[in-house]
């Protein structure tokens, strides 16, 4: 009997995994960043809700991403139509999801989605040219994914400020690190790194915390958080780079550090 033709290839992932499961790792961290910070400041079913919309809507992204790809291509592949029932079961879940927050929300929260949506779109054009690892689309999704904290805090009942405030904190977080990640595994692969990209990206940050600081006292702990991130960046970039799971664990630790600082200052200033 001839061997099968279906033997697994070690490490090759199955068709309904690569279009449905993200693979940017940091994405995870960078969602979940506005989800904690937003229900520690203001928590609520709607905001929860709201919440885990976010998370099933960075989950959608990986099969919208294929079937927009394979649109532009003018094709329509297996792994075409198994992206689009994928989509279709995800964002089935993001309506209801959607449908509670606006039952049980303590007043209108959709606004930071309707300023936040040019940047998603921004987004969604470079995946649809399959050029989603670019910087640009990248701070765009990641800008855009901190209004759900705003969102959040606005659906238990929060100040409108401190929502804008907290949506600009983790925003000016995006902004340093981002342009940092990518410089640090550019070094590990021994590629150039635009010191005017970091240089940017850091002064846009320390800007975004200064205005959150002044709009919302309670947030310059958080603003302070900030600033103590992209200290931490610029001395990263004298330093020996270490492992990509260390770069990872990092950045995460410091989101999760900028998270707690800014929802206890709210809470306790």
């Amino acid at each position: 009997m001839a061997a099968s033709t279906t033997t697994a290839v070690p490490g090759a992932r199955s068709p309904l995994w690569s279009v449905a499961v993200p693979t940017e790792h940091g994405g995870w961290g960078l969602t979940a960043e506005p989800v904690v910070l937003g229900l520690l400041i203001s928590p609520s079913t709607a905001g929860l809700a709201l919440g885990l919309a976010a998370l099933v809507a960075f989950l959608a992204r990986t099969p919208l991403r294929v079937a927009l790809v394979d649109h532009r291509r003018d094709r329509t592949l297996p792994r075409t139509r198994l992206a689009r029932q994928v989509l279709a079961v995800e964002l089935a879940v993001l309506v209801a999801l959607a449908g509670v927050a606006v039952v049980d929300a303590e007043q209108v929260f959709w606004w930071p989605a309707a300023v936040a949506a040019p940047l998603v779109v921004i987004e969604l054009w470079f995946d649809r040219r399959s050029r989603s690892r670019r910087l640009v689309p990248e701070l765009a999704g990641s800008v855009g994914i901190c209004s759900v904290a705003a969102m959040i805090v606005l659906a238990g009942g929060g100040d409108g400020t401190v929502a804008t405030g907290a949506w600009l904190i983790l925003a000016a977080r995006a902004t340093t690190a981002l342009p940092h990640v990518r410089a640090q595994i550019a070094r590990l692969h021994q590629r150039p790194v635009s010191a005017r990209v970091l240089v940017v990206g850091d002064v846009a940050a320390l800007a975004g915390a200064a205005v959150a600081a002044a709009i919302e006292p309670t947030l310059v702990p958080g603003a302070l958080a900030v600033v103590a991130v992209v200290v931490v960046h610029r001395l990263g970039t004298r330093a020996p780079v270490p492992p990509a799971k260390v770069i990872g664990l990092r950045q995460m630790a410091m989101g999760l550090v900028v998270v707690a600082v800014t929802a206890a200052g709210v809470h306790v200033l």
